[in-house]
This record gives C-alpha cells, structure tokens and sequence, in this order.
C-alpha cells in the first residue's frame, strides 16, 4: 500500500522540496490564476518593504538635507503614494474578489481529482488501515492546504531574494551593521528550528490522546450509541477515558513545557531583542558621538532593520512551512500517483447483457497474508438459484466479493461465459450484478435515491420502478407513513426531519435496491437477518418470483430459507465442503444435514415457548 513506513519517518530533504514544487504543478493544473497572483502579491509584498526601507526615507532625508524644495519632496511622497496604493488596491481586490472566487475552483477541481482517485482505488486500500490513515491526511482540508504550500513555495523563493537585497544595501551603508543580521538569522535557524522539533515531537506524543478525546466527543453525540449510553454504565467508561486523556495531554504538555520555554526565550531574544537594541545604540553611537554616520543612513540602517528581520522572519518560517507541506504533499503525492491493481475506469471486452455461466476454478486468496479462500470450484449457471451457507468466516461474502472483482484470487481463475472475468471492461462487467448487502448503508439522500442509488433509469419510470421495488421488498408500507413518502430523507445527517428506520425497515430498501435494477445477476447477502418469520417468507417469495429469469445467489444462515434453491453450496475453510440440492444433501446426512436439524430444532423450541408464553 502506499504511504510512509510511519509519521516519525521524515521524508527527506530533496523529497521534501520536490512535494512542494508538486504542489505548485498540481495548483497550477487546476488554477494557474491562483498561482500567477499568489507569486505576483508575494513579490510586490517584499517589494514594497525593502523600497520603504532602503530608498524612501534615505531619499526623504537627504532631500530635506540638500535643501530640497518642500514642492518637490510632496510630488516624491505624492508618487510613491499613488504607486503603493495601486499595489494596495490590487491587493484589495485580489484578497476580496479573486482569490475567493479562486479558491473555489481549487476546491471545486482538486476534490473531484481527489474523489475520482478514491472511487477507481480497488476496495481492499480502504481495508488497509495504512493506506486509510493517509487517505484521510490526503482529504484533509486539502484545497487550503495545497495552496498554503504553494503560497510557502513563493514566500521561501522571493524570501531568499529580499533577504540577500537586504543584507546588499545594509553593507552600502555600513559594512559592520551586516553583522547585527546574524542574530535573528542564529533566532530563526537555530532556535526556531528546534521549537519546531519539540512541537513535531509533543504533538506526536499527544496523538494518541487526542484520538481518544475526538473518539469521545464523536460517539457522544452519536444517535447509534445513545440508547446503550443511557441503558447501561459505559457512560461512566467513556467519561474516565476520556479524564485519562485529558491528562495524557497535560502530562506530555508538562514534559516539554520548560525547554520549550528556554528556547522561545532564546529565539526572542536573538531575534528581535539583541538586534533591535544592539543596532539602535551602534548607531546612535555613529551619528552623536563618533559622527561618522549621517541622519540620512541612520534612518536606512534603523529602517533596514527592521524589514530585515521580518524578512527573515518570514523566510525561515516559511523553510519550516515548506518541509512541513513537504509531509503533507507526500500524502497526497502518494495517493494521487498510486497505481491502482484493480481500477474501476480499467477498459477491456464487452461482457454483453446475458450469463451463461460463472466458474470459479481452483480460486485462492489471500488477506494480509491469510488465506480465505482455499483452492475453491463451483459454477453458476444462468437462470438458476444458489444457495451459499456455512458458518461465520467460511468465506461467503469474500467469495461475492471475488464475483464482483472488489479483489482479485491470488491463484486460479473466475470466468464469465468461459473467459476470464479481468479482461471484461469492470464498470460493464459489474453492471451485469445487482447487490443487496448485509453491511448496508444509508445514505442521507431521500428514500426513492437509496433506492435508484444512481442507476440510469428513465425519469417517467422511476417512481413506478421504486414503489414496485418497495413493495416486493415489504418497505412500502412503512415509507407511505413517512411525512414526504418516497421523498423523504433518511437520517438526520442534514435534515432534522429526516426520517431515521428500523434495522430491519433499512434492510428492505437496501433489498429494493436489488429489486429495482434490471440485470441478469442478482445477489442476495442474509436478505432477511433483520426481519421475522412471516416477513421473510414473503420476501423470499417475492425473490422467486420477480427474479425466476435472473441468476439467483443467496447468502444465508437460515437453512429453511434456502429449500427452493436449484444448487447449496456448504463452505468451511474457504472451500466447498458439500455440494447439491437441499434433498440430497439431507440424504447425504454430513454437515449440512446436522446444520438444519440444530436449527430446525431450535426454531421450533423458540415456536413452542413463544406459543406458550401467548
């Protein structure tokens, strides 16, 4: 997967300030306008300082001293007034009008760049919790952040420009007066750069205590964990983790606090301080008593100093930004270059619209170095119905995974009408399938677009098309009670009238989904854990009877609901362990046979209590 072995691993230098110029690539791609003014309103900045400071006032002074006419100096200030608030106006306007209006198309392209890299990434980066870690870091205010960096890029390169200028027209007027810069260049360089180890160290220190506070804070607030939390002591639970953490974070603030403060006592001291002062009294001493300095170059040298050292101030500054981006970039930089095993925009044969077989033959795979699925075989022909049943962790979703090419085997090969499944087009091969999942979710859009879920339907059918859905699904009952029907929103995410369901009401729309799209391969993972005896009886004849053309895949740990199946497949260890129909499989008496007697057991034991409980 991709990323850095870890946090603490620092990229390095050269990296570091490639990731930056990236940045600038990357930024210019999307806004070159953004780019052309950051470098133009950085420049003019820098301009401006060092015009003040080394040209205005010594001409100012000299004038006054060369008996100048008041007429011509006010024309000099007049000028140089009319030219700097050009400068300032189009600063105005580029912070008031263009930037936002920039920042906005940044947003706008680098999130789609971003979104459309996650969506082609193949399923097991976001089951990677390396590659997700960085994801996130990646996603994370990443407009602003891009454009930081590249704002850092150009404040570092004209910094470097303006500070040389500086130290040039220091030396014109006086050569030692040089030698006072050194100090706020020890303040920046040296100890700046080792408050912002200490503050890379503490926060590192901090993070796993910062995780559990916002873990807190988010689960609090939670609708999936309120009842828990009033029902049962974990409030108390939370809370003291969340006390522990509190106090991680001040034990570790505790740890780094007084060399932190020796430090910034260091900086301010050499960087303002010692020159400030010491500059001051070196010049006062030239111009009163030594009198080898004029007004005029006192004023420059005073002027000087301090453009100087906010030059320089914002020069180191932004070096440190600019190897701090340089992490940030290699996020990004890494996840946008990452090449993808199996991208969903990957082009190859038309699979066509009918399935006349899928082979699994002799598939293997592997995750994170654990096999799943060991050396497994089974067909599925078209028009028929099959039955995937077995215990927790004998590969049943994996193997619908496989199917869908989420992964692909390790060994062996899946084919689709006798040709393997990798060299059909991937968006049209996967068009063939429809899904209903046990690990569903909602989405906070309204119930008719939880149903569609994007699918190409022709506008004047869909209401017809998702209310049929809804129906066969047994939810239409339930969304014709909801204030707005089929337009109502599901969860509160954006909407306080959003309409929040039952676990099993949810499982019905995410079975409609199935339902609702047109393709000859349907697949159907524990369609009705959620529901009661009666409700899924009527969902699994629904199944049946609306599906009988289309090639039919149960998962499900109720054997009862699998009778009708043409084909059951009992899988352990990530392989076939029996296969047939339902009836030769009992008569076989091996593991599905035992299977079915427990359960049938049970179920008529929990029958005959709830009956006498009635």
């Amino acid at each position: 997967m991709i990323g850095l072995a870890g946090d603490e691993k620092k990229i390095k230098r050269t990296r570091a300030i490639a990731n930056n110029f990236y940045a600038i690539r990357l930024l210019w791609r999307i806004c070159p306008s953004m780019v052309v003014h950051k470098a133009v309103m950085r420049f003019l900045g820098y301009f401006e300082w060092l015009f003040y400071s080394a040209f205005f006032m010594r001409h100012i002074i000299e004038s006054m001293e060369a008996g100048e006419t008041f007429r011509k100096i006010i024309v000099y200030v007049i000028v140089v007034a009319v030219v700097l608030g050009a400068m300032m106006l189009y600063e105005n306007m580029l912070n008031g009008a263009i930037f936002p209006a920039d920042q906005a198309i940044v947003n706008k392209g680098l999130y789609r760049t971003l979104f459309r890299k996650s969506r082609n990434v193949e399923l097991a980066c976001f089951e990677d919790s390396d590659f997700y870690d960085r994801y996130t870091l990646a996603m994370e205010n990443a407009d602003t952040r891009l454009v930081a960096t590249a704002e850092a890029l150009f404040k570092s390169f004209f910094g470097a420009i303006a500070s040389a200028c500086a130290f040039v027209f220091m030396y014109q007027v006086d050569k030692i007066s040089v030698l006072f810069v050194i100090l706020p260049v020890i303040g920046n360089f040296v100890f700046n750069r080792k408050i912002s180890q200490i503050d890379y160290v503490r926060n590192k220190d901090m993070a796993p205590h910062n995780r559990r506070i916002a873990y807190v804070n988010r689960v609090m607030y939670l609708p999936d964990f309120a009842k828990e939390m009033r029902l049962t002591g974990v409030f108390r639970l939370m809370r003291q983790r969340y006390e522990d953490a509190i106090h991680g974070v001040a034990d570790v603030t505790k740890k780094y606090t007084k060399k932190a403060m020796v430090l910034h006592w260091f900086y301010v001291m050499f960087t303002f301080t010692f020159i400030f002062e010491g500059l001051l009294i070196y010049g006062a001493y030239r111009t009163l008593v030594s009198k080898s300095m004029s007004l005029a170059q006192l004023s420059v040298i005073t002027s000087m100093m301090v453009s100087t050292t906010w030059i320089l101030i914002g020069f180191t500054e932004a070096l440190t930004e600019l190897f701090k981006n340089g992490l940030f970039m290699e996020y990004l930089r890494k996840f946008l270059e990452y090449k993808e095993r199996i991208p969903e925009d990957s082009t190859g044969e038309d699979p066509g619209t009918e399935i006349r077989t899928v082979e699994f033959k002799d598939v293997s795979f592997s995750y994170k170095d654990k096999e799943v699925i060991s050396h497994l075989s089974m067909e599925f022909r078209g028009g028929k119905t099959y039955a995937l049943v077995g215990h927790n962790g004998a590969g049943k979703t994996t193997i619908i995974k496989l199917l869908l090419r989420f992964y692909d085997p390790t060994e062996g090969q899946i084919l689709l009408n006798g040709r393997d499944i990798r060299e059909y087009d991937l968006r049209k091969y996967r068009s063939l399938f429809a899904t209903a999942f046990q690990d569903h979710r909602m989405f906070s859009m309204t119930v008719a677009e939880n149903v569609i879920m994007g699918e190409d339907i022709p506008v004047d059918e869909r209401e017809s098309r998702v209310t049929e859905a809804l129906k066969l699904s047994g939810a239409y009952d339930k969304v014709q009670t909801l204030p707005k029907g089929l337009d109502t929103i599901l969860t509160h995410e954006f909407d306080d009238e959003g309409a929040v369901l039952s676990g099993g009401e949810f499982q019905k729309i995410v079975v409609a989904r199935a339902f609702v799209k047109e393709c000859p391969f349907k697949v159907f993972d524990e369609p009705s854990s959620a529901l009661d005896p009666i409700a899924e009886g009527t969902l699994f004849d629904n199944i049946y009877r609306t599906c009988e053309k289309n090639t039919l895949v149960f998962i499900s740990h109720r054997l009862s609901s699998v009778q009708s199946a043409d084909w059951v497949y009992l899988l352990s260890d990530g392989t076939v362990k029996e296969a047939g129909t339902h009836r030769m499989l009992m008569e076989k008496g091996g593991i599905y046979a035992d299977m079915y007697a427990k359960q049938a057991k049970n179920y008529l034991a929990i029958t005959e209590e709830g009956g006498a409980l009635a």
